[in-house]
């Protein structure tokens, strides 16, 4: 596991992962999950996350539900807590690993709920990530429940070290992801080398900086900032403000082409109703159109002009990646830019 000076948040001890699903507790919710996750089959057979989350939170005891479950608007002092992200943090004190504390049919569930929220093809790169980061799936983890799954309003939310997920079933209105989101992946050492080998993120970037070789030299001039925002810095400009950055309106066809497919790199690790709704969002508020591209001087790993840190930017969606000195991704998008977040960095 590679230490990390800026988002270490405590010990964090390898561990192995735990042979996935062996037993069913809850034979309702997870009724066949584990052949199908067995084999990365993502049909209709499979329990939808959403309503493993339900299963999930009526097998807690009173006592786990005083734990890890709250009200829709609990506020601590990181504010809002279903709509707080950080690069490392833990949500609730109790790891899913904790044997102790979830039941086994539980941990079971929680793991088939995780790996539902991604697309099938992404769960080997997923995997490589968490045991990179976090010595694997298990007792580094940590969730929140919100509201009552299955009766309105409803958010899970599962954090460690360079991860933020939510699943809400589409009840955290104008929200895309349930909320704001996190994702990284420091594969080698803190300071990673110019082409970041072995972090499964990186394509990512690739594809970004394709487009900025795209562009003309007048273009560049626009696009290329020299110091990037703080990361963490991912509150909604809204479109009172002036975003910086070079327009994707004023791209020219091909140009405009491939930044979809920036797009469409940036949302394919997550399951298609997330894809969807995050697109449909984005949608509201003029689509890529109304969104800007800036790549920054500053974290240029190796001065070899491929840029590290950039970000794609609209009223209300923001996606800025910071490449060094390892990856880091903020995630917020919503269809309206006066959802409210908190976050730390």
């Amino acid at each position: 596991m590679v230490p990390c000076p800026d988002c270490d948040g405590g010990s964090l001890s390898p561990v192995s992962r735990r042979q996935f699903v062996q037993t069913v507790g809850t034979a309702a919710a997870l009724v066949g999950v584990a052949p199908l996750l067995a084999r990365g089959d993502d049909s209709a057979a499979k329990p939808k996350p959403e309503n493993l989350v339900k299963s999930l939170f009526d097998s807690m005891t009173p006592e786990q539900k005083d734990e890890v479950c709250f009200d829709w608007d609990h506020k601590d002092d990181r504010g809002l807590l279903r709509m707080h992200v950080s690069n490392n943090w833990s949500i609730t004190e109790k790891k899913i690993g904790d044997g102790n504390f979830f039941k086994k049919d539980q941990q079971d569930m929680i793991e088939a709920l995780f790996w539902g929220l991604y697309n099938p093809d992404w769960h080997d790169r997923i995997k490589r990530q968490l045991q990179d980061d976090a010595g694997g799936y298990g007792k580094q983890q940590s969730i929140a429940m919100f509201g009552t799954p299955g009766s309105g309003k409803f958010e899970f939310v599962m954090t460690g070290r360079h991860l933020t997920i939510r699943c809400d079933g589409d009840s955290t209105e104008h929200t895309a992801f349930g909320g704001p989101i996190f994702y990284g992946h420091a594969a080698k050492d803190f300071n990673e080398a110019p082409d970041h080998p072995g972090s499964v993120f990186w394509d990512q970037s690739k594809k970004a900086n394709a487009l900025f070789q795209m562009l003309d030299g007048k273009q560049r001039d626009v696009a290329l900032i020299e110091k990037a925002p703080p990361e963490s810095q991912v509150h909604f400009s809204g479109k009172s403000k002036v975003i910086p950055g070079l327009p994707i309106s004023e791209l020219t066809a091909d140009q405009k082409t491939h930044a979809q497919t920036v797009l469409s790199t940036l949302l394919e690790p997550y399951r298609m109703t997330d894809q969807a709704e995050a697109r449909k969002c984005l949608e509201a508020q003029g689509g890529l159109d109304q969104c800007r591209i800036a790549f920054y001087q500053s974290g240029d790993l190796g001065n070899d002009k491929v840029w590290d840190m950039w970000r794609l930017e609209g009223p209300s969606f923001v996606w800025h990646y910071r490449g060094a000195p390892h990856i880091h991704v903020w995630v917020n998008v919503a269809d309206d830019p006066s959802v409210q977040i908190t976050t730390r960095g």
